[in-house]
């Protein structure tokens, strides 16, 4: 993270882990990360189907997560606390809910943003997939962010 081929603190303002490994890990990442001003997301849950990410799991990452100042949020499904101001970034991201061959299943901007209260919609295979205009697949789905997050507001 911080040395090796990569040098990863120097470019990447945020990172994410797993917290399998315990708390050390976020200990860890932030002896490098912190004092270079960089921040980190917790993986909380994932957005395909039999993930093992939840319950007990999930709860402890929400735990750790609020007592560490290092972690800025988490990639999950939904809002996990108000106890601190935690970014959410979910994944899984269709501009029409379904699912696909992988077990990804896939949730709208507005479900994710409006309902769920995630902060930032990560989108994959909706803007990159075959047969695809990047560009316009972008800016489809940036519109449908903007509009859900502008309802959560009302």
């Amino acid at each position: 993270y911080g040395g090796g081929v990569y040098r990863i603190t120097d470019w990447a303002h945020i990172t994410n882990c797993h917290v399998i490994p315990g708390e050390g890990i976020i200990q860890g990442l932030a002896e490098v990360g912190a004092p270079k001003g960089r921040g980190l997301l917790l993986l909380a849950e994932m957005s395909t189907k039999g993930m093992l990410a939840t319950g007990a799991y999930t709860d402890k990452n929400v735990e750790m997560a609020v007592a560490n100042d290092f972690v800025i949020g988490f990639i999950g499904s939904r809002r996990f606390t108000e106890e601190r101001d935690l970014i959410t970034m979910t994944p899984g991201v269709g501009l029409h809910a379904s699912g696909d061959a992988l077990g990804q299943q896939y949730r709208t901007p507005e479900m994710i943003v409006t309902e769920n209260g995630s902060d930032i919609i990560i989108v994959g295979r909706g803007i990159y997939g075959p047969g695809k205009d990047v560009a316009a697949e972008a800016q489809r789905y940036r519109d449908a962010g903007w509009a859900a997050y502008e309802n959560r507001l009302k």
